[in-house]
């Protein structure tokens, strides 16, 4: 049977693979949202306004955040938890999501049952703990996943995550994140309304080793061209020299230009 015009326009769009796709497995964890360019609201109003690279930076991924409300304290030696309506402390190794191991056996294949990720686990490294974010994510072929902390946005507690770059692509597995929790006996508490970390889908050629190798050094101010310099004086020195100098030039020019390339075909 012959495709119909409306059907041939379809199909390519149909067929091709998102960037990210998040699969949330846990029912009850909050979806994963575009950064913000004014990372969540906290970034002062000059910033937001005339700063282009930070608000660039803080837009550049996906807030992912914690599945439920839950807090850790460590003593130095082991950590005990909590979460929203347990009502009491327990003792942390490796500790399910509340309810989700007999929710996982009723709806995946029989020969993975009993597979379900754990939602928190103490490493066996002094004050480390591994959280799954309730998700599973896969990027489009020769795309990775870079899980950092949330750009730009104030950490209040005393907490580090570690970051890593997944190969998202050909990995299918928990979307996990490792902190260190670095103050003992306070509570350290985690909100499922605000998020954890940030995920920024990267192209696997920019990590290529042939590539990061492919740089050079200029060690001496007398071996700027005068190209160079023509570019120095456009950027540092016209602005201060004009009469009036208007505000938010490289912002300027930075929307203007995203705007004369037009949306990322990628994105759809």
């Amino acid at each position: 049977m012959s495709l119909t015009t409306a059907d041939q326009t379809a199909e390519p769009a149909a067929l091709r693979a998102h960037r990210v796709v998040f699969h949330r497995l846990i029912p009850t964890a909050r979806f994963p949202q575009r950064a913000d360019r004014a990372a969540a609201g906290s970034l002062p109003t000059r910033a937001f306004r005339y700063c282009e690279p930070v608000v660039t930076a803080s837009a550049f991924g996906y807030y992912v955040f914690p599945p439920i409300g839950f807090s850790l304290m460590w003593n130095g030696t082991s950590f005990t938890w909590t979460y929203d309506g347990a009502g009491e402390w327990m003792p942390l190794r490796a500790a399910q999501f509340p309810h989700f191991a007999a929710y996982f056996d009723e709806r995946v294949p029989e020969e993975i049952r009993g597979f379900s990720p754990p939602f928190l686990g103490a490493l066996q490294e002094p004050g480390l703990v591994q959280m799954w974010t309730g998700l599973v994510a896969r990027t489009a072929p020769g795309w990775s996943l870079l899980v950092r902390p949330c750009a730009n946005l104030p950490r209040s507690q005393p907490v580090e995550l570690f970051e890593g770059i997944i190969e998202t692509d050909r990995w299918f597995g928990p979307l996990i994140t490792n902190f260190r929790v670095t103050q003992t006996n306070v509570p350290v508490d985690f909100r499922a309304d605000f998020p954890i970390l940030q995920v920024q889908a990267l192209p696997r050629v920019a990590l290529e080793e042939a590539g990061q190798n492919d740089y050079e050094l200029v060690g001496d101010i007398a071996q700027l061209r005068p190209e160079d310099w023509d570019d120095f004086y456009d950027t540092v020195v016209r602005p201060n020299v004009a009469e009036q100098r208007p505000r938010g030039q490289y912002a300027a020019a930075a929307r203007k230009r995203r705007k004369s390339e037009g949306p990322d075909p990628a994105e759809g």
